[in-house]
């Protein structure tokens, strides 16, 4: 008897193949992020923010996009849709070691800055939730154009607070934009809790005054978000305008790796979490339908774990920019790649 939980992936277009890839894509981000922190705990690198535990957000979200059609205009913790549009283990290394091969800025800015104009990555800034108004900005273009596109935007829900998102909705939704506003909420900004960052119960709920369907999704189902950003980039491709989306995510970890989350959140709300891993959770599923084995789990994490220690050796081995190349992409060149 075929299994109930296959018949999903049916239903959404997808294969088995194709539910392997974004298992592997989430165990990737996982594998990487969870190296970086024991780099900046060994002091090898100075700074990172975690996508632990918005992986299967991330990943799902991803899959639904066109790679080499879409733009996205990720935010600092989008490892994982980043890994999905084509960045790698190396590049990623590269990034966190800050070195001169690093493709998003030659090791010029923090981690998490990503940007790639091969892969139509659209770099963000440090200020948070300033992809917002250039997302509407290439959707807007797109429209004009006649380009069968869509923008993807990600910022957290603190972000949703701050006035470049309010006025790229707005805009978006008067013009009839293809752009997706996607809400990665992990419940707090920093330390501050969602209670303290919102008057409404869903930041999704905004989506009404700007003229565009709002939905609250649980983003620990990589499955169900597909699904959602998959409907919303066919409705910003048939000139039907944007979609808020926001998905219900865990934040496993603290903030960043200057942050201790113990100063805010209880040691019953830290083990609660464990229970709400996407990673984990996706894996018993694979496993369950069929899809995966516990064998044949182990070993794709086994061969990720071997690719970031290969990432991680050779990152840590490149050089650093020369000084005179310290004012290089500051100023007009000429020609560039």
């Amino acid at each position: 008897m075929e299994k109930i939980e296959f018949k999903e992936l049916v239903e959404l277009g997808l294969t088995e193949q194709d539910a392997v890839q974004m298992f592997e894509t989430m165990v990737r981000a996982r594998k990487i992020d969870e190296r970086m922190w024991k780099l900046n705990r060994a002091g090898k690198i100075p700074f990172l923010v975690s996508c632990q535990g918005q992986e299967a957000a991330q990943v799902g979200a991803a899959f639904a996009l066109e790679k080499g059609t879409d733009y996205i205009l990720p935010y600092y913790r989008d490892l994982g849709v980043v890994l999905h549009f084509g960045q790698t283990s190396r590049d990623i290394m590269l990034s966190a070691f800050a070195k001169a091969e690093d493709p998003n800025s030659g090791g010029r800015q923090m981690p998490g800055h990503y940007g790639s104009r091969a892969l139509n990555i659209v770099t963000g800034s440090s200020p948070v939730t300033t992809q917002v108004p250039h997302a509407v900005g290439i959707a807007l273009a797109a429209k004009m154009r006649r380009e069968p596109l869509v923008a993807y935007v990600s910022f957290g829900e603190g972000s949703s607070n701050q006035g470049d998102f309010h006025e790229g909705a707005n805009f978006a939704g008067i013009h009839k934009l293809p752009v997706i506003l996607f809400c990665e909420n992990n419940k707090y900004a920093i330390s501050t809790p969602l209670s303290k960052q919102l008057s409404a119960k869903h930041v999704a709920d905004r989506a009404i005054g700007y003229g565009m369907p709002g939905v609250t999704i649980d983003g620990i189902d990589p499955l169900a978000v597909y699904k959602a950003v998959k409907e919303a980039r066919e409705r910003g491709l048939r000139g039907d305008g944007p979609t808020l989306i926001e998905v219900e995510v865990e934040r496993l970890v603290p903030h960043s790796s200057d942050d201790d989350d113990k100063s805010y959140r209880s040691a019953e709300e830290l083990a609660e979490l464990k229970t709400r891993d996407g990673v984990k959770l996706f894996r018993e599923k694979l496993i369950q339908m069929g899809v995966l084995t516990e064998e044949t789990a182990q070993e794709l994490e086994t061969k990720l774990e071997q690719e970031v220690d290969e990432a991680t050796a050779y990152a840590e081995a490149a050089a650093y920019d020369a000084p005179e190349n310290a004012l290089r992409y500051v100023y007009d060149e000429g020609e560039t790649k």
